[in-house]
């Protein structure tokens, strides 16, 4: 009978399976329920205790007073939440070292330079590691945002996967610029001959819709917003022309302000 051989993994699998994070965590309030604990055991050093907002220094001494505690399950539970900060703890160093690893390298120091203070040998590790630090401020969104795991492979295939949402996003945002360019005068000759446009309720709505973001127009979101009201107002326009048989512009200057409306619709 032949062996069945093993597939090989590829190198960014990991990505599929990322890791579980602590992620935010009010570590003054934990450590306040820890010190509690103590207090209740009369742990007679408790007064030499560091205040909740230092968490190293509150760990090393709970570590150290650990048997102050009273009962198994005093212990079990105290031990539990103590793996628990450390583990957090363990993730902001690493935010931490590499938004220091990126000032140095901004300053121009070479790797050859970080690889002692990165505790590695060659400034090829020094790079690798850093590369692996940037999976605790990358997320895959595929798997619900969640970190991805350390490997130089994971970060740069994430990285890669950042790139081009962000270039996406700007095109998007290119587009949309450029549409409003064109959207906004259109938008203004419209009210401001709205007076010899048909005045037919929904048409006041939409008219009023377009002068309220008009003047403030800055933002993406705003662009699609004036976009949606000057179309609304095309499709109302129409409809009066459609329902009543009228010209839906009383002026010659509202016709125009109208024509190119429909114009910029039908684009």
């Amino acid at each position: 009978m032949s062996r069945r051989t093993r597939k090989s993994t590829a190198p960014t699998k990991p990505l599929l399976k990322p890791p579980v994070r602590i992620g935010n965590l009010d570590t003054a309030a934990v450590i306040g329920e820890l010190r509690q604990m103590h207090e209740e055991a009369e742990d007679e050093n408790v007064g030499r205790m560091p205040a909740d907002e230092e968490l190293f220094r509150a760990l090393l001494y709970l570590e150290t007073n650990a048997s102050a505690l009273k009962g198994a399950e005093a212990r079990r539970t105290s031990a539990i939440i103590r793996v628990k900060l450390w583990e957090y703890l363990r993730e902001q160093a690493d935010v931490h070292q590499l938004a220091a690893v990126q000032d140095a390298r901004a300053a121009n120091v070479e790797w050859s330079a970080l690889a002692e203070p990165l505790a590695v040998s060659t400034p090829s590790a020094a790079y690798n590691k850093a590369k692996r630090l940037r999976a605790s401020a990358l997320t895959d969104p595929g798997c619900g945002d969640r970190p991805v795991r350390r490997t130089p492979e994971a970060v740069l295939a994430a990285e890669r996967q950042a790139a081009v949402r962000a270039a996406a996003e700007r095109r998007a945002q290119n587009e949309a610029a450029r549409r409003h360019a064109l959207l906004a005068p259109v938008a203004q000759r419209l009210i401001e001959h709205r007076t010899g446009l048909d005045d037919d309720d929904e048409v006041t709505f939409w008219l009023d819709q377009i002068a309220a973001v008009l003047p403030n127009c800055q933002t993406p979101t705003q662009f699609v917003s004036l976009e949606t009201y000057v179309f609304a107002v095309v499709r109302e326009l129409r409809k009066v022309e459609r329902t009543t048989a009228r010209p839906a512009a009383t002026t010659a200057d509202a016709q125009l302000a109208y024509t190119a409306a429909n114009q910029l619709v039908a684009r």
